[in-house]
């Protein structure tokens, strides 16, 4: 059973810092996936958040520190949705569906990595590791598959895997747009089912 001091230390100043911390940046996940990094303002998140501009710059002295702690937050929420032991296919739908669950995490995604595209954003860096990161994991999943021979050997993984993150990234533009006539899940399995199809 827990006494009281242990509660009390669980519950102190540096949970409460903590749990202002995440505040301020599900705050600043909702403003810069409706405004974009450069029109969403410190001002904007200290709004929502309930508290002034000087009480946010204690715990994030720049924009560029909170938004990278938004990216991470974004990460962290999007990562812990798939089961360790998922296939490839199976894991990337998964993933897929459950994004558009989360409120904003596809929005954000898309606003940001858009912008970061621009000399000098903040989030250039973060986006540019992130898609070789993600290109070079996906082509050694499949490279994987391929020789235990459940991928023909005359896919290029390197090229299926860019063909997959581009592919991904625009369906789930066009399904922010259009969420009602665009079905991401449908057609990542539509690419994921020809991609594996053996002649």
């Amino acid at each position: 059973m827990s006494t009281s001091r242990e509660s009390a230390g669980r519950r102190g100043p540096g949970a409460k810092s903590a749990e202002r911390r995440r505040s301020i940046v599900d705050a600043a996940h909702a403003v810069f996936a409706e405004r974009g990094y450069n029109a969403g303002s410190f001002q904007a998140v200290a709004d929502r958040v309930g508290m002034s501009q000087t009480g946010l710059l204690h715990y994030f002295p720049a924009k560029s520190d909170l938004l990278l702690a938004v990216l991470q937050r974004r990460d962290e929420v999007s990562d812990t949705v798939v089961e360790p032991s998922a296939g490839f296919a199976e894991s990337v739908l998964l993933k897929a569906r459950a994004n558009e669950s989360i409120p904003g995490v596809i929005q954000l995604y898309a606003v940001l990595s858009g912008e970061a595209t621009t000399t000098g954003h903040p989030a250039r860096a973060y986006f540019t590791t992130r898609f070789e990161r993600l290109r070079t994991g996906t082509a050694a999943e499949l490279r994987a598959l391929q020789q235990e021979g459940v991928l023909s050997p005359r896919v290029d993984v390197a090229i299926a895997a860019a063909s997959l993150a581009a592919l991904w990234d625009g369906l789930q533009l066009q399904w922010l747009l259009a969420p009602d006539e665009v079905d991401v899940v449908a057609c990542l399995r539509d690419y994921l089912d020809a991609l594996f199809a053996r002649p």
